[in-house]
């Protein structure tokens, strides 16, 4: 986001918003990957407790990684409370099953787009999404009504249509979205950014033809240009600014549809990711570790007269935003027991509540869930431990303070920094969890 003065992105409209926000600079996804961060987002658990603990595909669908029936969602405590609700875009929340939808990320021995039942939608009445599909350009989705062997293609950028869809949402064009006598939510969900980076408008990526090459890799952690991963990062970053921009324009009709309907000043307008991408830095191709520029994610909250705009460096993890906000809404008691996150609402309403030391860090294999790598983030440190079936355990520590950009493993040097991390902060965050992951760290 260009007003974080990291990147040289253009966002004006996230630029304009954040001054009217709440902006979580410290905001991080623990699994950060589609659907375990989804699943903590709406289930407001951690993946051993709602078990989404990998992407939902036909490889994990044996394991059961999907958000199940019985789960009770945010979505689900209001449409409890009388409101409609509507999800427009990426759900992967579902595994596939066979036959398979006939999708081009899905063939006869692989598959990642599946439809959802109505009785798996959680309170989502009015429903224009898809599982998992990357033809950004010619997207794919079902409506509240179509079956499995229904769904349909359409001719425009994604994030385009989506936010056409959410404009008509709001509007509510002739009763037909949703019932106008009740409170509303919308979940908008963009895919981009998100590879393939070259299907994006012409008019996006135009914004980047000139900016020189040297101005896009100043970052002193992106490979050099005669490495792999180099090459892809300067392949790919024009495409992916590109993306990023054409999401904040279709953001920006979003929250011009509700100043146009008079819903501003009584709408939380929240702006989230469910994970970052590294794009060859590090060299990794995407997400899904646990380097800054993977765990840490956009999180603006607006509401206007009640959030005071600012800038909080709160170390605030997905599972926490549900219960947040359903205080913030007055909605405490209704919020499930059994929620693993915390609500931080006395913060966001201007108080001073207790704040988190840490925020926890969670990759595992798929079939595996006592194994793979765990580890904490602070507001100075990230410390991730390996354990892996026959293989010598691994601990890296990264000292955010002198090597921001996590260029060094100081483990070996930070040996009581390591210590004091695990006992105080790590071990706590399993136990919290039920980690099956501390038995193998204790071994």
């Amino acid at each position: 986001m260009g007003f974080m003065g990291q990147e040289p992105v253009l966002t004006p409209v996230l630029d304009g918003f954040s001054r009217e926000s709440v902006v979580f600079t410290e905001a991080v996804s623990n699994y950060p990957v589609c659907s375990p961060s989804r699943a903590m987002l709406l289930t407001m658990k951690y993946p051993h407790r709602n078990r989404v603990l990998g992407n939902c595909n036909s490889e994990s669908a044996p394991h059961g990684y999907e958000l199940r029936t019985d789960e009770v969602c945010w979505s689900d405590v209001l449409k409890a409370k009388g409101y409609s609700l509507g999800y427009i875009g990426k759900w992967h929340l579902d595994s596939p099953h066979k036959p398979y939808v006939k999708t081009s990320n899905n063939t006869e021995d692989f598959a990642w787009n599946e439809w959802t039942h109505p009785d798996r939608r959680h309170g989502f009445d009015f429903w224009y999404a898809y599982g998992t599909y990357d033809q950004h350009l010619r997207p794919f989705y079902w409506t509240t009504k179509a079956s499995r062997d229904e769904g349909r293609f359409v001719d425009e950028w994604g994030p385009i249509h989506e936010a056409k869809m959410a404009v008509r949402y709001i509007r509510n064009e002739d009763g037909k979205f949703r019932d106008p006598e009740k409170p509303f939510a919308l979940f908008v969900a963009m895919n981009p950014p998100h590879m393939p980076y070259s299907q994006v408008p012409p008019d996006y990526l135009e914004r980047y033809e000139d900016m020189p090459l040297d101005r896009l890799t100043r970052r002193p952690n992106i490979p050099p240009a005669n490495e792999k991963w180099g090459e892809y990062y300067r392949d790919n970053i024009r495409g992916y600014y590109a993306m990023i921009s054409g999401v904040d324009e279709q953001f920006g009709r979003i929250l011009a549809a509700l100043e146009e309907t008079d819903l501003k000043d009584n709408t939380i307008v929240v702006f989230h990711s469910d994970h970052g991408n590294c794009l060859g830095i590090h060299g990794e191709i995407s997400k899904n570790n646990p380097y800054e520029e993977s765990m840490r994610v956009p999180l603006l909250v607006r509401w206007p007269g009640r959030f005071r705009p600012r800038r909080e460096n709160l170390l605030v993890s997905t599972p926490d935003i549900g219960p947040t906000l359903l205080e913030a809404m007055g909605l405490r008691a209704a919020i499930p027991t059994h929620v693993q996150g915390t609500s931080y609402a006395v913060d966001l309403l201007g108080g001073k509540g207790s704040r988190p030391s840490s925020q926890l860090y969670v990759w595992t294999p798929v079939g595996k869930p006592g194994w793979g790598k765990r580890g904490v983030r602070t507001l100075g440190h990230t410390l991730v431990m390996t354990c892996l079936e026959n293989s010598p355990p691994e601990v890296v520590l990264f000292d955010r303070i002198r090597d921001p950009y996590q260029t060094k493993n100081f483990a070996q040097e930070g040996y009581e920094t390591v210590r004091r991390l695990k006992r105080d902060e790590l071990i706590p965050w399993l136990e919290k969890t039920r980690d099956p992951w501390i038995e193998n760290l204790a071994g």
